[in-house]
């Protein structure tokens, strides 16, 4: 096993983000023994039902959470980009009822379980903020249901960008932006539950409203007031702008 500040640094950026916890804590978190891997694009990389002893975290590329029917038609129910980890809850759940595939080519560290369960024990805190993680990838998960469900086309492709918007730039949006989004039609189809065909179809309604461009991966904010009110978009279940939460104390 290896340790690698860099990669683990990603993901302790972003829970420094939503909990308090000391430098020892912090040094935990940074200690924990990875192993790289470059996973291929179009690779899955934990299988349906594949029993893990790791947690995977996205170090690089663009990775899928995915479903799939017996006609082996794909649903990608989440997206997992750098400094994610993706199935952080298979700690506790290590049989996987979801899969995960990288979208683009992708570089995980894989992080082994009991490790993870070792500084969970020995650290209430980091315990706690772990769970809080877990949390938030429940709300991202049951907005996206709410999305292809409840919206139109095009309003579920805006949610999307005002989404991946916010979480690439770690909430710090502008008027005007853009953010590298390598996701193809095929994909923003199994994530909106439509075809490719309808998709690029949606897209031009997005591009003739001045709202967003895209361009080789590239996807560009015209007008973030004006997205945002288009896709009924609320980032607050993301909880990257809160101030981080002090750990839970007994009595």
């Amino acid at each position: 096993m290896t340790r690698s500040y860099n990669s683990l640094g990603q993901f302790l950026d972003k829970v420094r983000r939503r909990s308090v916890l000391t430098a020892e804590e912090q040094s935990a978190i940074l200690s924990l023994p990875v192993r790289a891997e470059q996973i291929p694009a179009h690779m899955d990389f934990v299988e349906l039902g594949e029993h893990v002893d790791h947690a995977c975290l996205i170090v690089h590329g663009l990775a899928g959470r995915f479903g799939q029917g017996r006609e082996g038609n794909r649903q990608i129910t989440a997206l997992h980009i750098p400094g994610d980890m993706a199935d952080l809850h298979s700690v506790v759940s290590p049989s996987a009822t979801s899969a995960l595939q990288a979208l683009t080519t992708t570089t995980v560290v894989k992080i082994p379980h009991g490790a993870i369960r070792d500084i969970a024990a020995r650290y209430p805190s980091i315990a706690q903020a772990l769970w809080r993680e877990c949390v938030i990838d429940a709300a991202i998960l049951s907005e996206w249901v709410v999305n292809v469900g409840r919206r139109t086309a095009s309003v579920r492709l805006a949610h999307l960008y005002c989404e991946m918007a916010y979480r690439y730039r770690l909430g710090e949006v502008t008027e005007r932006m853009s953010f590298d989004f390598p996701a193809t039609q095929h994909h923003l189809a199994d994530m909106l539950g439509l075809t490719a065909v309808h998709v690029n179809r949606t897209l031009r309604v997005l591009e003739a409203a001045d709202l967003v461009r895209l361009k080789r991966g590239v996807v560009e904010i015209l007008s973030w007031a004006r997205l945002i009110e288009y896709a009924d978009f609320d980032p607050v279940y993301i909880q990257l702008n809160v101030t981080p939460l002090a750990p839970m104390r007994a009595g």
